[in-house]
């Protein structure tokens, strides 16, 4: 075998033929794969449990984005926050611990696109979650808010003060409660602390204005806008401690600690063990309770910066640091030391620093007042910083405003640049007047003669403030009015007294005055009246205008009626005080005025609310004089519905014990009510209607107004069920006042006169009076009394024409069903009382004048009288003229089937009177 031949067969090649598949190399690699479809349904399946928004993001999400370092993803999550809990607000309570920090992680975000997105929804929060739930998350929030007011960045703090305003808006109290830390911000916001030379031995540090070119607003405006925010963080912690008293006069306020509610005690109940009775110490509803001891709070084991401005050394502090920065403040916006030729004027955003300033160091003061040694504070305030309060504020007093303003060609001010024009947004009469406030409180009687230089000039703007006649609002009038009497404190003689007390008259003068002016008037000068009569009972020296000012307020009462319930309210209260006081000129005024107003028709007694009703009904009690004319309208008053009738019954008693026959032992007041005059009063209520009402009534006929029957010349005329009751309470009352009289038999002759002159003859009489007149008649009738043969036939007509009334009612009248028993008692009453009437009643039923209808009436009233044990005994004796009742009704009945109700009628008259029995027995008439 040959070379080549060996060398093919090592590298044999393979011959393919064709149709046939090429062999696969042994190396040769499967590319082949197969695929298969991945279910995963639980990740698309939208999260049931956890609401979501537009963007399909929950609560978690939106939170978790929050951290995200782009500003537009964070902004994007705060909108998306706000979209989804007011949507939800239900997950507001679910993740509010992590909505609070997220939120207030923020504050400090660099982008003020997320500050602005993160103040909005915290604005939107604070509507929706009340102080107890966001009171365990504040403290984060709080610091959060001082991280953000001392943060290096500018547009951070001026953001934090818009936080700021929220938090104080809403949660004032949660916010006060760290108050040194906010302070403290407050101060690093507007100074930087300098160690000063001459003060290195000491250790202090200095605090001074700064100034930061790179803010975008001027650095007045800045410091004006940390102020305003100091000014209400302040007046928050003023408002939430209750142991501050202003001097001044206060605006009233809708909270329920202003409020006391008195307690309304009735002695008839209180006597009968059902009523007790809970006296606190300052009475009201709830105790409100100021003793001399204190119990030791838990402030006094807290830390000094704990107890925030409760401590006196903390406040003291602040006040130390804060005040040379607003004396500076107030520098920089004062007017120049040469005063320009239009005088002491201001721009507008000077003086807004310069109130800002003022009410600050008002707030401060007030806050002094509420330890235990306010003199001692006092006199601290008065060392430090009373010769830089002169120096500084009163060297331009009083000040005044002034704008600039372009003006037109045709103009009347051409040559002047400044116009004196008013403003809006400021107020330059309580800048002057805070400063006032301010200035007057460290001034005490024992300075006077050193301060009676400034003292002077603000004695002298009060006085021509409060008569100028320019239209005041209520919080300048309620500044005013304080230093009005912190003067008068200062120095109590009347000379200096009497011309501020007639300034202030000179205002209240004034017409068209607003609600809250006219009330803060008149409890300054009701404070005034309180405060001389108290001085006067040594001193009788009362001031003229203060007596011409109470002789005008009953007039002021009648004039205003209800056209302001509050303030005639408060008009009575005074009063009523006064004339406890037995003011001569008020008491004499209201003498002049009583009249009108306790006229039935218009007057304030009858128009106003029943609180007010009963303060003016107790009024009665100190009139001089009570005239047959004003008892003449008391009894109207107390019949007419328009007052109820528990005042009612208290008015008689006040007159009642006016009367010589209250059993007063020794004599009260001479001639203040006439007999003759009290009879009438007590006739006329008693009655119920004027003699006007009584002719009127005489024309009507018919139902459903009139009940009538041919056996009574007495018609009923039916009132309806709230006049009868009224009525019928007031009846109780004077039946009372009339078995109190010593003479009951002249009494009874009396009242049987003015039945028999203004009732016999009369054709229609209310139901209410009949019943009145037989109630008065068996609480007065004793044996002594002896009955006139007219009042006999009246009384016995009344009697019929009630039972008649009453025993034909309809079941389903409800009106008139109530009034049953009381009628039914009256009439029976007075039957069992005067056998005489019951004689009269039964001789009266002349059964052959009358109608089948009335047949079975008058069968039913007999078996009925029969029937009742109190008149057993006086049936019997007319034994005779029931049976020949009987007989003529049997006469009129015969040849017919007897009924069911004549059949009773024998029955009942075989069981109890043709036996005879003896006595009274037990069975009483059940109708």
């Amino acid at each position: 075998m040959t070379k080549k031949r060996k060398h093919q067969e090592d590298f044999q090649k393979v011959k393919l033929k064709v149709g046939k598949k090429k062999p696969k190399l042994e190396n040769a690699t499967d590319t082949t794969f197969k695929t298969k479809a991945i279910q995963i349904p639980e990740q698309l399946k939208e999260d049931g449990v956890l609401p979501t928004q537009n963007r399909k993001l929950n609560i978690k999400d939106l939170l978790s984005q929050m951290h995200h370092y782009s500003p537009g993803i964070k902004h994007n999550a705060l909108l998306g926050l706000k979209d989804l809990l007011s949507q939800y607000p239900f997950v507001i309570d679910a993740h509010l611990s992590n909505i609070i920090s997220e939120v207030a992680a923020v504050f400090t975000d660099k982008d003020s696109g997320v500050r602005g997105a993160a103040v909005h929804l915290l604005q939107f929060l604070a509507s929706k979650i009340r102080a107890e739930q966001i009171a365990p998350f504040f403290p984060l929030v709080s610091a959060h808010l001082s991280s953000a007011m001392t943060h290096i960045s500018e547009g951070i703090q001026e953001d934090s003060l818009k936080v700021l305003d929220v938090l104080l808006e809403a949660y004032p109290a949660l916010l006060t409660d760290r108050s040194i830390i906010l302070l403290k911000n407050f101060v690093e916001l507007i100074s930087h602390q300098q160690l000063s030379k001459r003060l290195k031995s000491r250790e202090k540090l200095s605090w001074m204005l700064s100034v930061n070119p790179n803010r975008r607003v001027t650095s007045q405006q800045w410091r004006l806008n940390v102020l305003t925010r100091l000014k209400k963080f302040l007046q928050a912690v003023v408002d939430g401690s209750s142991e501050i008293e202003d001097e001044g006069l206060q605006e009233q306020k809708d909270s329920p600690r202003s409020v006391r509610n008195p307690i309304c005690v009735s002695w008839k109940v209180h006597a009968n063990n059902q009523q007790r009775i809970q006296l606190f110490e300052n009475g009201g509803l709830q105790p409100k309770i100021n003793s001399s001891f204190r119990l030791r709070s838990l402030v006094s084991v807290m830390d000094s910066a704990e107890k925030g401005l409760s401590s006196a050394e903390n406040l003291k502090g602040f006040i130390e640091i804060i005040i040379p920065l607003l004396i500076e403040c107030w520098i920089e916006a004062s007017p120049a030391q040469s005063a320009p030729i239009l005088g002491n004027l201001l721009e507008s955003e000077s003086q807004q620093l310069m109130q800002q300033v003022l009410s600050i160091i008002h707030l401060l003061w007030k806050l002094t007042k509420r330890h235990d040694e306010t003199y001692k504070m006092e006199l601290w305030l008065r060392m430090n910083y009373l010769v830089d309060f002169k120096h500084y504020f009163m060297r331009h007093f009083p000040y005044s405003l002034q704008e600039t303003v372009k003006h037109k060609k045709k103009d009347s001010c051409k040559g002047n640049k400044y116009c004196m024009t008013s403003s809006n947004s400021v107020d330059h009469l309580l800048l002057n007047l805070t400063l006032c406030d301010i200035m007057v409180s460290l001034a005490s009687t024992a300075t006077l003669q050193m301060d009676s230089g400034w003292l002077d000039m603000i004695r002298k703007f009060v006085t021509d403030t409060l008569q100028d006649g320019s239209k005041l609002n209520s919080k300048q009038v309620n500044r005013l009015l304080g230093v009005t009497w912190r003067l008068m404190q200062i120095q109590q003689n009347k000379v200096a007294t009497e011309p501020l007390i007639k300034a202030v008259y000179t205002l209240y003068q004034q017409r068209n005055l607003l609600f809250p002016v006219r009330t803060l008037l008149l409890k300054f000068f009701s404070r005034v009246y309180q405060k001389e009569d108290l001085r006067t009972q040594r001193i009788r020296s009362r001031s003229k205008v203060l007596s011409r000012w109470l002789a005008g307020l009953p007039q002021q009462l009648a004039l205003l009626g209800l056209k302001n319930p509050e303030l005639s309210n408060q008009l009575i209260d005074i009063i009523h005080s006064a004339a406890s006081r037995s003011n001569k000129e008020l008491l004499q005024s209201l003498q002049a005025t009583a009249a009108r107003i306790y006229d039935p028709l218009e007057g304030a007694l009858v128009l106003l609310p029943a609180e007010a009703q009963r303060r003016l009904v107790q009024l009665v009690y100190f009139l001089p004089c009570l005239p047959a004319s004003l008892l003449a309208c008391l009894s109207r008053c107390c019949i007419m519905g328009r007052m109820s009738s528990d005042l009612a019954a208290t008015l008689i008693g006040i007159l009642h014990m006016r009367s010589s026959f209250a059993g007063w032992k020794c004599q009260v007041q001479d001639n203040s009510v006439n007999d003759v005059d009290y009879f009438s009063f007590l006739f006329s209520t008693l009655i119920g209607f004027s003699r006007k009402e009584l002719t009127d009534l005489q024309g009507i006929r018919g139902k459903p107004h009139i009940s009538q029957t041919q056996l009574s010349p007495v018609r009923l005329y039916l009132t309806d069920l709230d006049q009868f009751l009224h009525h019928w309470a007031v009846t109780e009352m004077i039946c009372h006042s009339l078995s109190t009289i010593p003479s009951q038999s002249q009494c009874f002759d009396i009242l049987q006169t003015g039945i028999c002159k203004y009732l016999v003859g009369l054709v229609v009489i209310p139901d209410s009076t009949a019943g009145s007149v037989l109630c008065a008649i068996n609480k007065l009738l004793d044996q002594a009394c002896i009955l006139s043969e007219t009042l006999h036939k009246f009384l016995a007509s009344c009697c019929y024409s009630l039972l008649y009334f009453l025993l034909t009612l309809d079941k389903e009248d409800a009106e008139h069903v109530q009034k049953r028993d009381m009628l039914w008692g009256s009439c029976i009453s007075a039957l069992a009382l005067l056998p005489r009437l019951l004689r009269l009643m039964l001789q009266s039923l002349q059964v052959s004048r009358i109608c089948q209808e009335e047949l079975p009436v008058v069968a039913q009233l007999l078996r009925l009288l029969m029937q009742h044990g109190q008149l057993r005994s006086h049936m019997i004796t007319n034994e005779f003229l029931v049976q020949q009742i009987i007989k003529d009704i049997m006469t009129l009945k015969s040849g017919e089937v007897q009924e069911q109700w004549l059949t009773d009628l024998h029955y009942c008259f075989n069981i109890y009177l043709a036996s005879h029995p003896q006595g009274p027995g037990p069975i009483n008439a059940v109708y």
